[in-house]
């Protein structure tokens, strides 16, 4: 209670800082723009050539220090602080007491000139400033800055002025999209927009969200995938076609996952699932170089080698390895549940030998998937939107690609066979029918859309949010999403179930 009366006595301190500034006639609000001319960065990385030049500088009041007619002050702006010294013989009488009104927070504009003080720190001396605005509320604890978690996540412009490592992680992520789209421009890809809102979710096993269109009368959905879409335009002429942007489902939350994600999906015509594993690997390593400068990741106090040769074995081969079971051994669905049983594991009473397959490879095989490693032939039951190996029954064309446990992107050679996909559909649909939430829908216009022939493609999707969590070394992806899904402080707590790993493209 204490401390907070004292806060509160220091934020009213504030309120009258700012009357008073006010009744000189100087209203920081007032203030319309600043002509900078240098960030902080420019200044202490050219000092040679700025020293003794007039500059103007602008940002947010981090520190002050020094009393009586002469005080200094770090300035933070977008690329890094600066030193501001501040002297009543260079601002006047008159400016220098509304510098005496300034606080931690305040945001400001200075004009002066490049020096350097005689500990050799270089700095500005202020000739004259602008207050543009006040900081009433108190910024954390310099020293420590913001360390509780949730308030981090829930006040993240504050997060942002004070920890410069969570800077640096959405630094990281803005320049893995940009040099993504990079990467894929330069080889003939074409951006794309698909809707958010649609009728029938799909392209993925998950729980959409649901709204109401007033004018149309009909519940709509919020898109759990871009993947039916992106086919579409494949299947109308477009060879190469990507888009970046928002998935939406209503599942928990946890460390990997957030019900509000972003993805990049991307088809290829006339190309497989070898020519997305060369892609993915390719372009991966690209943005390390570009984005980090290296190619080898510090992730968890875990080296990450992108440059070596990256593994690749089935999802049969994995099990082997890291259960102990060879389920080419397995001939029925009834040993296979047999043998989960035995394992202690969970399954729906009708799992199929290609589903509990999967189930020992989420439960023994992901947790040692540390380096890059492709994981190829997925179950059908698990691969509604792949095409089938034809000497393999009951196996796919699909890889999934692991880093140190996470699954960071999908891709199929795409099912173009408009008669195996309305049958696959329809065993969904069946699944559905049977409590099975996440099962796709019924799609009758992609299907149509398939009847009128779509070429061989290659898809592939990469969740954005978990690469950027690996190239920042971000334990949480909320580290890596400006502003994660929370609960209102004012909603009670109610059991939130984990997000499913199944994830589709």
């Amino acid at each position: 209670m204490e401390q907070e009366m004292n806060l509160n006595e220091l934020q009213q301190i504030r309120r009258q800082k700012l009357q008073q500034l006010c009744e000189t006639a100087y209203n920081p609000y007032e203030v319309l723009r600043f002509e900078r001319t240098n960030y902080s960065t420019d200044i202490l990385n050219n000092f040679e050539s700025m020293e003794g030049k007039e500059v103007a500088v602008a940002g947010r009041i981090m520190s002050i220090r020094g009393h009586g007619k002469a005080s200094f002050v770090d300035l933070k702006d977008q690329e890094g602080k600066i030193q501001v010294y501040f002297r009543i013989n260079d601002v006047g009488e008159e400016k220098y007491a509304i510098f005496k009104l300034l606080d931690i927070g305040d945001i400001i504009g200075v004009r002066g000139e490049v020096f350097k003080t005689h500990k050799g720190e270089i700095s500005v001396k202020a000739h004259d400033f602008v207050v543009m605005a006040k900081a009433i509320q108190i910024l954390p604890e310099k020293w420590h800055g913001l360390k509780d978690i949730e308030l981090r996540y829930r006040q993240r412009y504050v997060d942002l002025i004070v920890n410069d490592e969570s800077r640096k992680n959405f630094i990281i992520r803005s320049k893995l999209i940009s040099r993504m789209r990079h990467y894929l421009d330069a080889r003939g890809f074409m951006e794309v927009e698909t809707p958010i809102l649609q009728t029938i979710p799909g392209g993925a096993a998950a729980r959409p969200f649901i709204t109401h269109h007033n004018a149309l009368d009909i519940d709509m959905y919020l898109r759990i995938a871009t993947e039916l879409y992106l086919k579409r335009l494949i299947i109308g002429g477009f060879d190469k076609v990507y888009e970046i942007g928002k998935q939406f489902r209503n599942e928990g939350i946890d460390v990997k996952h957030n019900p509000e994600f972003t993805t990049i999906e991307l088809y290829q015509a006339y190309t497989d699932l070898d020519g997305m594993m060369e892609l993915t690997e390719n372009m991966i390593k690209t943005l390390a170089k570009e984005v980090l400068g290296t190619d080898v990741l510090l992730y968890q106090g875990i080296e990450i080698d992108l440059a070596k040769p990256w593994t690749k074995m089935t999802m049969r081969e994995a099990v082997l390895k890291y259960a102990g079971v060879d389920f080419d051994d397995i001939q029925t669905d009834e040993e296979a549940r047999e043998l989960a049983k035995q394992r202690g594991l969970e399954f729906d009473d009708n799992a199929t030998k290609g589903q509990i397959l999967n189930l020992f490879f989420e439960e023994f095989a992901e947790e040692n998937l540390i380096q890059p490693t492709f994981i190829t032939e997925y179950p059908i039951e698990v691969s509604p939107l792949a095409k089938k190996i034809p000497d393999k029954q009951g196996f796919t064309y699909r890889f999934e690609l692991f880093i140190f446990k996470m699954e960071i992107a999908n891709a199929f050679s795409e099912l173009n066979d408009p008669f195996d996909q309305r049958e696959r559909f329809e065993k969904q649909v069946k699944a559905r029918e049977a409590g099975d939430e996440e099962a796709h829908r019924m799609d009758e216009d992609f299907l149509t859309a398939m009847e009128y022939g779509m070429p061989p493609t290659g898809g592939l999707g990469i969740g954005i949010d978990r690469l950027a969590m690996l190239f920042s070394n971000s334990y949480s992806i909320r580290d890596v999403i400006l502003f994660p899904t929370m609960r209102p402080k004012d909603v009670k707590q109610t059991n939130e179930g984990r997000e499913s790993d199944q994830s589709q493209k």
